[in-house]
């Protein structure tokens, strides 16, 4: 089980000979302050020096979507007459008679009326059939980083394609062929949008960074240490020379020696924290099916 908060500052505290305290969050000497904004500082750093596998998670949703009725006309971009307007918001798109493509929800004005952020190219009618499809899904809370081609649709046992760049995205929304069965994905303005919608539940997933390092004592993932009893995902030994080397630093003392202990631990750490593939010298391909290796030296011709 990995040490507290409290117990690694306590190590370094006996390692540097400096006052050992009995308790850290909310201590008001000066030295314990330092020592603890060092050690947060050494846990944000190893976010981005490896890919740690405890802080490596999956992300799953379905998509969302609402099929309704509703009136609107060219002479304003407003929906009127929806049954239910509730869990719509700006992330959703419409589709429906007359919309143009890649419109928005611009506002929620009340529990039956919805504007859109363009004009209709033709009126709807009196209850006409409307589909609105969430296209903007939030990020996971810790997220830190998406995890390389790990975006499926699970549904359909496809890999999503992306990160499409500025341009193929304005292409896939204001294009007139911007759709097909595979679905796109991009990351912008703090969401994980997806294209073309879906006015179904698709079942949608990647792999992601996590920057929760830190973990209360109830398992609740935290970005630093902030209370006495939290633990870290990180390697106690490593979190104890990580924070002694920024002492030293800090005070400007001969670090030398710390950063070699250090650099030792790092590797040691990075090394330790997920298997290799092994790699041969001499590659093959595998002999699961007929091949030269399995087929017989005669019995071809008749008897």
């Amino acid at each position: 089980m990995s040490s507290t908060m409290l117990e690694l500052v306590q190590q370094v505290t006996n390692e540097l000979g400096v006052s050992t305290p009995a308790s850290v969050a909310g201590n008001t000497n000066q030295d314990v302050i330092q020592i603890l904004a060092l050690m947060n500082a050494a846990g944000y750093e190893f976010l981005r020096r490896h890919p740690w596998q405890a802080l490596t998670k999956q992300h799953a949703f379905y998509t969302e979507y609402l099929t309704t009725t509703g009136n609107w006309t060219t002479a304003s971009r407003v929906i009127t007459g929806i049954p239910s307007t509730a869990g719509l918001d700006t992330t959703y798109q419409a589709i429906g008679t007359g919309i143009n493509q890649n419109t928005f929800i611009a506002s929620v004005d009340s529990s039956t009326q919805v504007t859109l952020n363009q004009n209709f190219a033709a009126d709807g009618g009196a209850d006409a059939t409307l589909y609105f499809q969430k296209m903007k899904y939030s990020l996971p809370s810790d997220y830190e980083a998406l995890v390389p081609r790990t975006m499926w649709d699970k549904s359909k046992h496809w890999e999503m394609l992306g990160p499409e760049d500025a341009q193929q995205w304005e292409w896939l929304l204001s294009g007139y062929i911007s759709t097909g069965p595979r679905i796109r994905w991009r990351l912008f303005s703090g969401y994980f949008q997806i294209w073309p919608g879906n006015s179904g539940p698709e079942y949608l997933g990647f792999e992601y960074r996590s920057k929760g390092w830190a973990n209360a004592a109830d398992g609740t993932v935290k970005n630093s240490f902030t209370a006495d009893s939290d633990t870290t995902i990180y390697p106690d030994r490593l979190m104890v020379l990580a924070t002694k080397l920024k002492y030293f630093q800090a005070k400007g003392f001969d670090t030398t020696a710390l950063y070699r202990d250090y650099l030792y631990e790092l590797e040691a750490a990075m090394a330790l924290d997920m298997s290799s593939a092994n790699l041969s010298f001499a590659p093959r391909p595998g002999t699961v099916l007929i091949g030269y290796d399995n087929i017989p030296d005669s019995g071809y011709g008749p008897n």
